[in-house]
This record gives C-alpha cells, sequence and structure tokens, in this order.
C-alpha cells in the first residue's frame, strides 16, 4: 500500500506539511540570483512589499526575516512604560508573548472561544484594565478573531490594536481583509504558510508616520541625511531579495492555495464525521467567515490520550503537531508576569489538541489512510 522511501531523511512518509513551490516560482528566484537581486536593499524587496501592501488592503508594507521580528518591530515602536499592560490570547505561539516581554509592558492572557479557538471581546473584555495600552489580536488556524468587535472596542477606548494574520493569509471578513485592522499588523511567510519566502515577515500599516520609522528600526536607523550617524541603536531585520523574489511570485499562487486546503479541510471533515463522541474538528465557518484551513485541527474529547495517539501515528509514518502550549504555562515566562487565572478553553486545547497533514503532497487516497488509523488509535484508547 505505502512504502518508507529508505533514502528519505526524514522519517514521516507523510509529513505535516510540505511548501509548495511551483517552477514558476522557481523561475522568478532565478531571475532575481542572475540579476543579483539578492541583498535587503534590492529592488525586489520594494516590489514584494508593494505587492504585499496592496493584497492586504494596506498603504505600506516593511518586510523582515521573520514573523517573529514582525511583532518586535510593532510593540518596539510603541515605548511602553513599565505599569502598561497588553492583552493577548494564551493560546498562540510563544513569538507573540516573547516581543512583549522585550518591552516594559506586562503580557496579560485571556482565553480564547471553545469552537472557533480565536478570540473574542467577551474574553478581552474580562481583562481590560486602566493599564491596558494594547491588545494584540491573532487569527489561529484558519479561523478569524472578532477583530472587528475588538476593533471598534480598540477604538472607543484608545488602546492600541496590533492584528497578527501570520496564519490567516487570503481570508475576507466583509470583504476587508485580514491584515488590515488596526494601527499595524504582522505577517509570517514561513515554509508553512499559504504565501511562503521560506522565511520571511512584514509589518503592515496605512499610517506614513508608522511606516517611516518601522523603516528605520528594521535597517540600523540608517538615514539619508547622514548615513554612518545614528540616534537610535536599532535592528538589521531586513528581508533578502532571494526570499523576497519567492514570496511576490507565491502571492500569485494564493487562490489556488486556499481553494485546494479548503478542499482537501471538507473532505477531512467528511471522513470524520461520524467521529463527534471522541473528536471536536475545526468549524467549517465562523460568523460567517470561511475557514482557510491552515492547519486541520483535531481536539480529543477524552483526556491524557493524546500522546498515545501521536506515538501510534508517528510508527505509521504520519506525522502530526501538538497544538500550541499556553503561553501563561510556559516554563519560560518570567516569575512576576505570570497570570493566577485558569484559562480552561487554552489548557484543554493545549493538552489534548493536535493537527494532521495538509497539502499538495497529501491526497485524497493519503487522506483516508491518514484518517482511518486516527480513528482507529483514537478509539483504542478512548
Amino acid at each position: 500500500m505505502y512504502k518508507i522511501n529508505i533514502f528519505m531523511k526524514n522519517k514521516y512518509f507523510i509529513p505535516v506539511f510540505k511548501p509548495s513551490i511551483t517552477n514558476k516560482n522557481r523561475l522568478d528566484v532565478l531571475k532575481a540570483l542572475y540579476s543579483s537581486e539578492i541583498s535587503g536593499t534590492s529592488n525586489i524587496v520594494k516590489e514584494f512589499e508593494e505587492s504585499i501592501a496592496k493584497k492586504f488592503d494596506r498603504e505600506y508594507a516593511v518586510s523582515v526575516s521573520n514573523g517573529s521580528v514582525a511583532l518586535d518591530l510593532a510593540f518596539q515602536f510603541k515605548e511602553f512604560k513599565e505599569q502598561d499592560e497588553i492583552i493577548l490570547p494564551s493560546f498562540t505561539i510563544i513569538s507573540c508573548l516573547s516581543s512583549i516581554l522585550r518591552t516594559n509592558a506586562k503580557p496579560i492572557f485571556c482565553d480564547v472561544d471553545k469552537d472557533t479557538w480565536c478570540m473574542t471581546l467577551e474574553e478581552v473584555k474580562k481583562n481590560v484594565t486602566e493599564k491596558t495600552k494594547a491588545i494584540l489580536v491573532v487569527h489561529t488556524y484558519g479561523l478569524t478573531a472578532e477583530i472587528k468587535k475588538i476593533e471598534k472596542f480598540c477604538e472607543e477606548k484608545n488602546i492600541l490594536l496590533i492584528e497578527d494574520s501570520a496564519e490567516a493569509h487570503g481570508i475576507l471578513i466583509d470583504n476587508k481583509a485580514c491584515g488590515s485592522f488596526g494601527l499595524m499588523s504582522t505577517m509570517s511567510f514561513y515554509a508553512n504558510k499559504h504565501i511562503t519566502a521560506g522565511e520571511g515577515g512584514a509589518v503592515l500599516t496605512d499610517d506614513k508616520k508608522v511606516y517611516d520609522k518601522l523603516l528605520q528600526m528594521r535597517n540600523l536607523d540608517f538615514t539619508s541625511k547622514k548615513r554612518f550617524q545614528h540616534d537610535n541603536f536599532y535592528w538589521n531585520y531586513r528581508m533578502g531579495g532571494l526570499q523576497a523574489a519567492l514570496g511576490k511570485s507565491q502571492i500569485n499562487n494564493i487562490n489556488k492555495t486556499i481553494k485546494y486546503k479548503i478542499s482537501q479541510g471538507n473532505y477531512y471533515q467528511e471522513l470524520l464525521k461520524d467521529q463527534e463522541d471522541f473528536l471536536q474538528l475545526p468549524l467549517k465557518e465562523a460568523n460567517g467567515v470561511p475557514n482557510n484551513y491552515w492547519v486541520f485541527g483535531i481536539l480529543l474529547k477524552k483526556e491524557n490520550i493524546r500522546e498515545k495517539v501521536i506515538e501510534e501515528l508517528d510508527k505509521k509514518g504520519i506525522e502530526t503537531r501538538p497544538f500550541f502550549w499556553p503561553l501563561h504555562l510556559q516554563n519560560a515566562l518570567l516569575r512576576g508576569k505570570n497570570s493566577n487565572n485558569k484559562l480552561i478553553v487554552s489548557e484543554n486545547l493545549g493538552k489534548n489538541g493536535f493537527y494532521i497533514p495538509m497539502g499538495k503532497h497529501v491526497s485524497k487516497k493519503t487522506q483516508k489512510f491518514i484518517t482511518t488509523n486516527l480513528i482507529s488509535f483514537v478509539n483504542k484508547y478512548s
């Protein structure tokens, strides 16, 4: 049926993701290489930024070396004071937390919705105080947070809104693109994203003053007036030309990529529809916005069996990834900045959730193989 290629370096013959790179993408990178467009100041980088800004309904985009750096720039832009508080979901990637900890502000964790696994205005309001100066909204696993409600709330309360759209490429909310909300939004173009540059990220904004400062911050505080005289100790966070060439080329793929992933996600839904006693599947849509299935997440209803199920799938050559471990429970979290609250949904997701392979490398036949084994092992331990 399935044979493992002994020459493969990766032990998984069904990896959880595999970048989708077309021949056109390869040719566009080669063109940049042959024209020596390889540095962070190449014309292709500017072209990529203009294309990203246009795609995500923004005036400006500042490309950077990765999505974590994009978050750093967004939070370093505003000089937070020691007592300032920034609200973020506990159920997200640790770079969201570490970027806040590198400021003077205090992270305040909110829980997420039990069905969408994303932030809601209700959960945000539970944590707002007079010290709240910013809110980081994160769209998670292909579904969207209540960004419109939270944006309106931030405008009323004069709170800075930063939108993390790393996992929401191509999603529209009432014809408005994810990545176009708040003063700034951030993007990741890591290899598993719907638009990839291999590595890479961006900060997007509609504010010219914000844009100009971000350009300085990502480029060692260089100015056109006195190039090697600097007023600030900023960073070199530039994206290289080859990454930009791939990213720019990938923008043309996104509609096909999302269409394929939705089709694939719907097929997983069909294959697993009779397992609702054992599994919570991702919503097909939330608040009228379709799931773009950046990943296909599964939440086990029986606790403490996830590692056993993952281990069994591993033996079959099926790679999986556990869900994010809640930020408020991270070992690396500094004392005094932790949350004493129990965030029940985030903790349940962190303990019992995982996602399964998706992408062009996963055929319908392979999806059947994955789900047949998944159902067998879940039933075995439930």
